[in-house]
């Protein structure tokens, strides 16, 4: 069924309401939770909105195919455009504080949900890889650029691509020693999906750096690593989002380099002298 022209552009709360009597039993079960969630369904993935709502994904997705937008995401971003015009902030000459407090948050909070046993075992597989490759695209990217650097400075040398046709190509020549850190926040990217994939068909192991424990990426990875950050659409590489990510990420650098302390801090003596020139 068409979305009729007259409803295209109407806000989504609005839209399905118009068209609530077109839907089936799943569809209302959908705009139910929708309706009683709206500021949760902004920071689901689409596993975990298609668990709350007990549907199958392609169910969740048709239903919003059905309201004329191109799949979860866009209707999450039409959402969050329609909630963010009902709320006022009132201490809008506190954004100092509130940015700091944010960052302060999302790093005690990572530190939380982090698993020590989880992050060991991870330490353990980059240090014994062969082939480490890193997978980031977009602000994950940035990320995934920024732990190369931090590996690099440890002794630990990797691979990263952000560029999703590289990333197909690279999976390709993988083997079981090769180790895949996938630095995505959402999980649902799917780009870093697809590269994932075929990665793992070839015998590689995954590592998920991620925010959701159910997503589209955790179903292929070997160890997931939580931060605590989750981004609305309208907040999308955002600094709060970032640091949480870069906190992981140091995480596991500063293990490694305990890890092989003495190689490691041969290593920046080296770095340190052959960059020494570089300085006024």
């Amino acid at each position: 069924m068409k979305t009729q022209t007259k409803l295209v552009g109407l806000k989504p709360t609005l839209l399905m309401a118009q068209m609530k009597a077109d839907f089936t039993k799943s569809d209302i079960k959908i705009y139910e939770y929708i309706l009683a969630n709206k500021e949760k369904v902004l920071y689901h993935s689409l596993t975990e909105m298609a668990e709350a709502c007990v549907v199958a994904e392609a169910t969740l997705l048709r239903f919003f195919r059905k309201l004329d937008y191109k799949g979860f995401q866009d209707f999450k971003f039409m959402l969050a455009q329609e909630l963010s015009l009902t709320t006022i902030d009132a201490v809008e000459n506190t954004y100092v504080d509130k940015v700091k407090n944010n960052v302060i948050q999302v790093i005690t909070d990572t530190a939380a949900v982090v698993e020590e046993d989880l992050l060991d075992q991870a330490i353990i597989k980059i240090a014994a890889s062969e082939d480490l490759v890193i997978f980031g695209i977009g602000s994950s990217g940035i990320a995934a650029l920024d732990m190369q650097n931090r590996l690099m400075r440890i002794g630990k040398n990797s691979s990263i691509i952000t560029d999703s046709h590289f990333q197909m190509m690279r999976a390709a020549s993988m083997t079981e020693k090769t180790v895949v850190i996938a630095v995505s926040l959402t999980g649902s990217t799917k780009d870093i999906v697809d590269a994932v994939s075929a990665s793992k068909s070839n015998g590689a192991t995954v590592i998920a750096l991620t925010s959701y424990t159910k997503s589209p990426l955790t179903k292929f990875a070997d160890l997931v690593l939580l931060s605590s950050s989750k981004e609305s659409p309208l907040d999308s590489g955002s600094l709060i989002s970032k640091i949480s990510q870069l906190f992981l990420i140091d995480l596991i650098c500063t293990g490694l380099a305990l890890k092989n302390e003495q190689e490691a801090k041969v290593i920046q003596l080296k770095i340190s002298e052959n960059t020494a020139n570089k300085l006024y």
